[in-house]
């Protein structure tokens, strides 16, 4: 098992990295007050490449796998300070895209790839609803097969990227009956009669990606747009957060990595009483438990995205690795701001955002409850 980058995946590191920090870093104090989306820099992530890593090169992506694409996600978390854009790129990526790579007809590949992997459009997947969040497959959405469509009456709620939606992938009841076996995926276009976007929500972080409520009253969706067979909602489902929850905390990866070079730094410059404050045990032990962090929560994604580049299921490994890496942000979001004392707590040191983007981490993909659920199911209990 090498845990070491390709030098083609090092070079490649390093060019994210130059891009992001001169690219993706405007006006982010401000956008983050007024809760503004930057179309601008997704479509320079699209431009770049980003959106279309892990899409086959055929439909306009760049083909590239796990590995590379936790490299390439890693790098923007470490120089792009805009979580909010970055957590909307990656719930395109990971509930729309590979989705459709994995379950769509070369029709439905044809049609919705090469927009969502060049920027152009974006992609939503709605599976919470009001009365269903980790027992997310208790759907009371309902569809029904009438003739060559199917009506769809029910609502979404904690819709990432749901105001921006050019596609959604909605998960639907279609034979309750028969609970999680029941559960279909239907693709919606934009602008389809009987869809609309309810209500835009307000959040503690993340404030630069929208969210909303979404409602479907007798929406009607052609039976071509049905994705994979009827029935087969849960195995999409399942095997969309098996990506999400590996790349998503990559992300997570390269904020700590900055927070602890941050950290450090300013513990070096800082002086109080005669010496540097990174002298003193109580901060040079918060800097080390830092570094501790980011190294184990790197090891556990590492591994989990390896196995699944080896063809596995990493489904305890990727739930360890959310687990950790999620709480392990938290953390270390909090002692950088303790290191730099009073200047943390303020808006323009751009640290408090990083704790309150930082929390979402443990709730959004499944919950660190719920994937402790998943662990210790896997040991019969």
């Amino acid at each position: 098992m090498d845990f070491s980058w390709t030098e083609e995946q090092q070079a490649f590191r390093k060019e994210v990295i130059r891009f992001a920090k001169q690219e993706l870093n405007d006006d982010l104090i401000e956008r983050d007050h007024e809760e503004t989306f930057w179309a601008e820099g997704w479509k320079k992530c699209a431009q770049f490449g980003i959106q279309g890593l892990p899409v086959p090169v055929e439909y306009g992506g760049g083909g590239a796998d796990i590995l590379t694409t936790v490299c390439a996600l890693e790098a923007l978390g470490y120089s792009c300070r805009d979580n909010g854009l970055l957590f909307s790129i990656n719930a395109h990526m990971w509930s729309s895209e590979i989705p459709l790579v994995s379950f769509g007809t070369a029709e439905q590949k044809k049609k919705y790839l090469p927009k969502l992997v060049n920027g152009d459009w974006i992609g939503v997947h709605a599976m919470t609803e009001p009365m269903s969040g980790s027992d997310a497959f208790s759907l009371k959405t309902r569809a029904e097969r009438k003739g060559d469509k199917y009506v769809l009456n029910g609502s979404k709620t904690f819709i990432t990227n749901a105001q921006l939606a050019d596609m959604i992938i909605v998960f639907a009841n279609l034979d309750p009956a028969k609970g999680a076996a029941g559960i279909s995926a239907f693709i919606v276009d934009k602008g389809t009669p009987g869809f609309t976007i309810s209500r835009k929500l307000h959040k503690m972080g993340l404030r630069t990606s929208p969210m909303a409520e979404l409602a479907f009253v007798d929406c009607e969706v052609p039976v071509e747009n049905l994705l994979g067979k009827e029935g087969a909602g849960q195995a999409i489902f399942t095997a969309s957060m098996e990506w999400e929850r590996i790349c998503i905390l990559a992300s997570h990866l390269g904020v700590m990595q900055r927070l602890l070079e941050t950290s450090a730094s300013y513990a070096t410059d800082r002086k109080q009483f005669g010496q540097p404050i990174g002298k003193f045990p109580a901060v040079a032990t918060k800097i080390a438990e830092m570094d501790i962090r980011l190294e184990a929560s790197r090891l556990l994604l590492y591994k989990a995205a390896w196995l699944k580049s080896q063809g596995k299921h990493p489904l305890r490994e990727a739930a360890i690795a959310k687990v950790f890496a999620s709480e392990a942000c938290i953390k270390s979001a909090l002692d950088a701001i303790q290191v730099h004392g009073g200047y943390g707590y303020m808006t323009e040191f751009q640290l408090e955002r990083e704790l309150r983007d930082a929390v979402s981490g443990t709730i959004y993909s499944g919950t660190s409850e719920v994937q402790k659920m998943i662990i210790a199911g896997l040991h019969g209990l």
